[in-house]
């Protein structure tokens, strides 16, 4: 009984455990590597957007962007001239005018414009309204196929005077600027994706029209520019930079030896206008010296039906340079532009889509996805280069011949390239998600469905789109038909407009989420210091011309002084926007190859050069080089002394070209 009360004395009942805390599953994504922080600028750019190369490489690194530009001018050329009746000596004045127009309106955007290095190139969002004006003039009777071309480019320079003052008055009434300010991170996303995936079209699928040359140069291309140039510290530097031109050189040589062995004597006709390096027959049609002039097709024709086509082609156009331009920003080392220099540069493209109207050319232009490629390729962003590449189109378009020599490279070769240049903007556009919380089940809803309809619907409109343009959309009103056809069948413009709508409509948990706090300093010209230095004008012409943003602002929005960031630009900016050697540049590479192509042609017509005697460089070309073009036709036996006999020596198939050629139709200098 004691040792009971004793044990109960000193020996108290154990307290009741308390349940162990649930072990915190431990974070195995930090423990297999760092995390990276959000970058808004690419430092593994060599040459930034106002950092210059050395004047030899920025000149090689501008004959690519010619090169690469000259690609798609080709491609619309050739597919569209044709249907519109026109001949050979039509397609080449074509190509001249589209490449002069080119480097006009690179030159301006470039200068005044959007101030990044993008190209103006050729745009397809012009096809269902050019093929509509086909169609009307189909059933009409002509005296030539000429007289057909030429009334039906005339109705296409109306229309795009007409439609052109719809991106003025949106660029320059700010509208456009003011639309972007609804864009965030995870819009930008699939807009800029789908402006380089949506343009799959020209990558395998025209590739593999001719297998045996493209496959090579997208094999050889890939191998030696990430690859090869592992060997040596030189190598590395000259095979990032240029293997584009290397191989290019390569296969094209290739694609001509095939065409001499007679590699393509018994295979298709689709085959041969594809492989061979003799079937552009421009060589003989481009004249030697053609300066492009306003109205040189004749006075514009304006039918209402058609100006409505081409302003949902306008429209189509803006949408996707808007895509092109952030995915130029971003591979070029600079800040988002800014609502203010995106109404600027849209309203710049439609003071050249006037230029194109009043000179003849065949499509309106647009931000070249293509060449913005080739920033990422070659990780050189420099504004310079792509200005002194508008010497080299400007050369071109002038001197007719030597463009022409280019345009008979086989397209399947250029489609080599852009399996790599439009795959490179794609990816440009995913790292946009980085400044916003890509687990956040709402963003990946919106990104998702901004993707999937970004490419299905304009996939559904082409697939039941027919050959002579009619698409899914077939109403009484011709012109409401071509405005929505046009509209839904971009991959860039139906991302704008789902993402747009998702993003700004379906609540958000947190403002971070959406990316707003990163994107918001770049809605005015004082919301980030960088951007001043990016994009301000040159030559101090900013001290002078207010911008659209200052002048849209009232006193209240806009930002006090404190909030303007302070850090310290990445890139050094000595050479931002007082010099004016890319003018020089220009007119100097434009008035070296104009002199050398003067003496050139004096040399292949036989007159004589500083007081040597006659030569005739042009016919031996013709019989040596029978590869080049479609019109160089091989040596022909003597004729005999019979005048009469003489004229027949070339078969029928032989004489049309020389027909087309010297038909008087064709205007000659």
């Amino acid at each position: 009984m004691g040792e009971t009360e004793n044990h109960h004395h000193h020996h108290h009942l154990p307290p009741p455990q308390v349940a162990a805390p649930p072990t915190v599953p431990p974070n195995f994504a930090l423990s297999r590597g760092p995390t990276w922080t959000p970058a808004e600028q690419l430092n593994q750019l060599q040459y930034c957007i106002h950092s210059n190369p050395s004047w030899p490489q920025a000149l090689l690194l501008a004959f690519q962007h010619f090169i690469v530009n000259l690609g798609t001018t080709v491609l619309i050329a050739s597919t569209m001239v044709p249907r519109m009746g026109g001949n050979h000596g039509d397609k080449a004045r074509i190509i001249q005018v589209l490449l002069f127009m080119s480097g006009i309106n690179t030159l301006l955007q470039t200068l005044i414009g959007s101030r990044l290095p993008t190209v103006m190139g050729v745009s397809f969002a012009y096809v269902l309204p050019l093929l509509s004006i086909i169609n009307d003039y189909t059933d009409e009777v002509f005296a030539t196929e000429h007289d057909r071309f030429i009334r039906g480019i005339r109705t296409v320079q109306g229309s795009l005077i007409v439609s052109s003052f719809v991106n003025i008055i949106l660029g320059y009434g700010r509208a456009w600027g003011e639309l972007t300010r609804f864009f965030t991170p995870i819009v930008m996303v699939p807009v800029v994706c789908l402006v380089g995936l949506g343009l799959f079209a020209r990558g395998f699928p025209l590739l593999g029209n001719c297998v045996e040359i493209g496959l090579p140069m997208l094999i050889l291309l890939v191998f030696s520019q990430q690859y090869l140039k592992r060997v040596h510290s030189r190598a590395h530097l000259i095979l990032e930079r240029f293997a584009l031109l290397l191989c290019f050189g390569i296969i094209w040589a290739f694609a001509a030896i095939l065409t001499v062995s007679g590699a393509y004597n018994n295979v298709k006709t689709a085959t041969k206008l594809s492989c061979r390096t003799d079937r552009s027959y421009l060589m003989s049609s481009a004249p030697w010296i053609k300066i492009p002039y306003p109205f040189q097709w004749g006075t514009p024709i304006f039918r209402a039906s058609h100006v409505f086509g081409m302003i949902g082609a306008a429209l189509v156009s803006s949408a996707e340079s808007t895509a092109t331009f952030f995915a130029a920003a971003r591979l070029s080392g600079a800040t988002a532009p800014p609502a203010h220099v995106l109404s600027r540069s849209i309203g710049l493209q439609g003071i050249g889509m006037l230029l194109e109207g009043l000179f003849g050319s065949l499509v309106g232009t647009t931000a070249s996805v293509e060449n913005v490629g080739l920033l990422g390729l070659t990780h050189i962003g420099s504004r310079r280069v792509v200005q002194i590449s508008t010497g080299f189109m400007i050369f071109f378009s002038i001197f007719g011949k030597f463009g022409a020599f280019f345009a008979s490279i086989p397209l399947p070769i250029f489609a080599a390239i852009y399996c790599i240049l439009l795959g490179i903007v794609a990816s440009s556009g995913i790292t946009f998600v980085q400044f916003a919380n890509s687990n956040s089940m709402r963003n990946i809803y919106v990104l998702g469905v901004s993707l999937f309809l970004g490419l299905s619907i304009p996939q559904y409109f082409v697939m039941n789109t027919t050959g002579d343009g009619h698409g899914p959309v077939r109403t009484n009103a011709g012109w409401f038909n071509d405005i929505l056809n046009t509209i839904f069948s971009s991959p860039a413009t139906m991302a704008i407009i789902v993402g747009t709508m998702l993003d700004n409509t379906l609540e958000a948990k947190h403002v971070n989420d959406r990316g707003i706090p990163w994107w918001k300093p770049f809605q005015h010209s004082k919301g980030d210091a960088r951007t001043e230095e990016f994009y301000s004008y040159p030559l101090r012409i900013n001290e002078y011309v207010p911008s659209s943003a200052e002048m849209s602002m009232t006193v209240a929005q806009q930002p006090p002084p404190e909030v303007a960031v302070t850090e310290e630009p990445y890139y050094n900016s000595h050479t931002a926007h007082v010099s004016i050697a890319p003018l020089i540049a220009v007119l100097l590479v434009i008035t070296i190859l104009g002199i050398v192509t003067s003496m050139i042609g004096r040399l292949c017509t036989g007159l004589k050069v500083m007081s040597v005697g006659q030569f005739d460089i042009e016919s031996w070309i013709e019989t040596k080089c029978s590869c080049i073009d479609g019109r160089i036709y091989p040596h022909q036996p003597p004729p005999r002394s019979n005048a009469s006999s003489a004229t027949s020596v070339l078969t029928p198939t032989e004489r049309q070209p020389q027909q087309e050629y010297q038909s008087p139709q064709t205007p000659t200098t």
